[in-house]
């Protein structure tokens, strides 16, 4: 532990820093004016490891008042525990003491067996103090981990596990903000959703890891076909998928569906026992758009509805297709 006085009395630095020493404390440090605290307390970064400052009231130069209020108006400074030092213990100079923010005082002439009863209390406060706070960063600590955490574990939550893209789950959540957002705005909002053709099948010839590996590459590939930044692609469940479109028309809609069943089908991933003609994965796609305004503020079913009639005659019309919602 480390011990800072100040006082321009030469006699008192003596008496106080020998009767410290002789009670066993080490780091004792002495200095004779107010200004030259803070060079002290800014020298290597001295600040960290003062305990306790004993300072004259009366000094030459700047007042141990003012030298107190000063420590702790600075952030680096103000949890260092100030005990004044006075042969002025009149009732004014103390409540002036105090309100500058010094923690104890001790009068002169000081006596020693008062000396080190206050400054071993000073200084218990002091570690006690600084338990409270360590104690404090450390729950700070905890709770930005947790909050890091909580933060994952709500983007897993909202991740299909094999594919790695929003779930179903998500695509809810996201179908009824981008909704309402488009009633906000008087925008469209566009809708795709995806059927792999004959994907039963493939799963019982090339078996479920195959089938695994599959939905996990038409997953990225449909997401590297979306460009916008608003662009929304889900799983839907199963071999289902679902593509949100904010400010989209059914025009642009269906030439993004059209871009996606064209990337799928240029995979070329081989599927024998398809019953279409070109012998790979293909899919079926089903367009949807609607103003929201037009339709009302919590319509959106309507726009999965739309879609999904689509989707089914895409499915019905001989598949690897898009059909639009009429």
């Amino acid at each position: 532990m480390s011990i800072l006085i100040v006082d321009d009395s030469n006699f008192i630095l003596r008496f106080v820093e020998h009767n410290l020493r002789a009670a066993g404390y080490e780091g004792i440090y002495t200095v004779t004016s107010g200004e030259q605290v803070f060079s002290f307390l800014n020298n290597n970064e001295n600040y960290k490891h003062i305990d306790l400052i004993l300072m004259d009231v009366f000094m030459t130069g700047t007042d141990g008042i003012s030298v107190c209020k000063a420590l702790k108006h600075n952030p680096r400074f103000s949890s260092i525990p100030v005990m004044i030092m006075t042969a002025d213990a009149r009732e004014e100079i103390l409540q002036e003491s105090f309100a500058a923010g010094a923690d104890d005082y001790i009068t002169k002439p000081i006596r020693k067996t008062e000396l080190l009863a206050r400054v071993a209390a000073a200084i218990k406060l002091k570690r006690e103090m600084d338990k409270v706070k360590e104690r404090e960063r450390e729950l700070l600590e905890v709770k930005h981990k947790l909050e890091l955490a909580n933060l994952e574990l709500a983007r897993l939550v909202s991740l299909d596990g094999l594919t790695g893209i929003p779930n179903r789950r998500s695509f809810d959540q996201t179908l009824v903000a981008e909704w309402q957002r488009a009633y906000e705005e008087d925008t469209w909002l566009g809708l795709i959703m995806i059927d792999i053709d004959h994907f039963k099948q493939f799963n019982d010839t090339y078996g479920h890891p195959a089938g695994d590996s599959c939905l996990q590459l038409i997953a990225f590939t449909i997401r590297q076909t979306l460009k916008g930044s608003l662009d929304f692609a889900a799983r839907y469940g199963g071999e289902e998928f679902a593509v949100i479109l904010p400010a989209t028309n059914l025009e642009v809609t269906t030439e993004v569906a059209e871009k996606i069943r064209a990337q799928i089908q240029a995979l070329s991933i081989p599927h024998k026992s398809t019953a279409l003609p070109h012998g790979v994965i293909t899919i079926s796609l089903g367009t949807a758009a609607m103003k929201p305004r037009e339709v009302g503020p919590t319509a959106w079913a309507m726009l999965v509805q739309a879609a999904d009639c689509a989707l089914y005659k895409a499915k019905n019309s001989g598949r690897n297709s898009v059909r639009k919602a009429q």
